[in-house]
């Protein structure tokens, strides 16, 4: 009995910790500035590359407007993506709406490859060697080599583009 009480009792003080420790805040945490978003990978890539400083200054200017372009673009993706919710559900307007998502996509992957042109244009031939080899997927604003999502170190799967569901 003596036994029963005291599981009863740790159950309880292990239930009651559990539950005081849980917090309620349902704050979001603060996404990241275009600048730090453009500082961080420019550490990286100065560690990878062993940038000069004039190098960074111009990677920092490239990337920090690529993220300002992005922000700006995934502000505007959701917009679209909420808007293709809508045209599902009244099945109306589905093609508009995937056509803004289509341009706006494409907006983003010009303007992450544009920045990987710039950035690459800064480097050295043997930076630029070794940027190429290293394939780093986030190296780049844009993902690095291959864009957001691209195919990364293997390339696409064989026999197709890796699209699809």
């Amino acid at each position: 009995m003596k036994r029963t009480i005291l599981q009863i009792a740790l159950l309880s003080a292990l239930a009651a910790s559990v539950l005081c420790g849980q917090t309620t805040s349902t704050t979001q945490p603060t996404p990241p500035t275009p600048a730090e978003i453009a500082a961080n990978i420019v550490a990286r890539l100065t560690t990878l590359l062993d940038l000069t400083s004039s190098q960074q200054a111009t990677a920092t200017t490239i990337f920090t407007t690529d993220a300002t372009t992005d922000q700006s673009l995934q502000s505007q993706m959701q917009t679209a993506r909420t808007a293709l919710q809508t045209a599902v559900t009244s099945n109306s307007g589905i093609a508009a709406a995937a056509a803004t998502i289509g341009s706006l996509t494409t907006q983003m992957v010009t303007a992450d490859a544009t920045a990987d042109a710039a950035f690459y244009q800064i480097l050295t031939s043997t930076q630029q060697t070794k940027y190429t080899t290293l394939q780093v997927p986030g190296v780049g604003a844009g993902g690095g080599l291959g864009g957001p999502g691209g195919p990364g170190p293997g390339g696409p799967p064989p026999g197709g583009t890796g699209g699809g569901h």
